[in-house]
């Protein structure tokens, strides 16, 4: 997941790196090993159980943006379905078989279906 979060990452530096200015804390994009440490853009998820979502269990999708500038509410909505699209293209691709869908969760972003770790999957 994290390889596609990183691809992800790069998409959004590349199209938005240079609207805002970086965080006085944060280092350039690609000056460390680790793209969730640089760079404008730190993309990723965490587990959710699920409870009071409609959806159930699943993955929070994160967009966190490393800057003091403030960024309008409809430059944060087009980054939000940047990263929507880009996930739904890259689900089946990078969790063939899967059968994981991305939905929205009220304000969230949410990765949600078979997260089985059986050998049917490879794993």
């Amino acid at each position: 997941m994290k390889t596609m979060f990183d691809e992800i990452d790069d998409a959004l530096e590349d199209k938005y790196g240079n609207t805002f200015n970086l965080h006085p804390n944060r280092t350039e994009r690609g000056r460390t090993a680790n793209r969730e440490m640089d760079g404008l853009f730190n993309i990723g998820a965490d587990f959710s159980t699920g409870y009071g979502s409609s959806h159930g269990r699943g993955y929070v999708v994160h967009i966190r943006i490393s800057t003091l500038d403030h960024i309008p509410e409809d430059i944060r909505e087009s980054i939000k379905v940047d990263v929507e699209q880009m996930v739904k293209e890259k689900l089946p691709v990078t969790f063939p078989g899967r059968h994981l869908q991305l939905k929205r969760d009220g304000n969230l972003l949410k990765i949600v279906g078979d997260f089985s770790l059986g050998s049917a999957h490879g794993i």
